[in-house]
């Protein structure tokens, strides 16, 4: 298993959601080091439902590790913070970076406008 402060940006890892009592895949955009708090993992939520039109699929070669099971999405819209490592379960595996990028880019868009 990844330790918490080593997960970095396009690592996937499942965590607990905060708008649920159960725990998804979530996409780390961000590790920051913080200086009064320490590491603070900066993420996006993935989900398999496709009724969202703005969300990013992620096929099979967007993977820089094996792919998850199911046909996922990235909800770019849907960013939440990890504040310590009882939040993150465990490591799955990571996007390549031009497609982290993409994910990033569509954020930024998406706040941004």
């Amino acid at each position: 298993m990844t330790a918490f402060e080593e997960l970095e940006h396009g690592d996937i890892v499942w965590a607990t959601d905060p708008l649920s009592e159960k725990g998804r895949p979530m996409l780390v955009l961000g590790a920051p080091q913080l200086p009064n708090h320490g590491t603070q993992l900066i993420t996006v939520l993935l989900s398999t439902k496709t009724y969202h039109e703005e969300a990013l699929t992620l096929r099979d070669d967007d993977y820089e590790g094996d792919p998850l099971g199911e046909r996922s999405h990235v909800l770019p819209w849907s960013l939440a913070t990890l504040n310590s490592a009882a939040d993150v379960d465990h490591y799955l595996t990571s996007l390549v970076d031009e497609r982290t990028e993409d994910v990033a880019s569509q954020l930024i868009d998406y706040i941004s406008s």
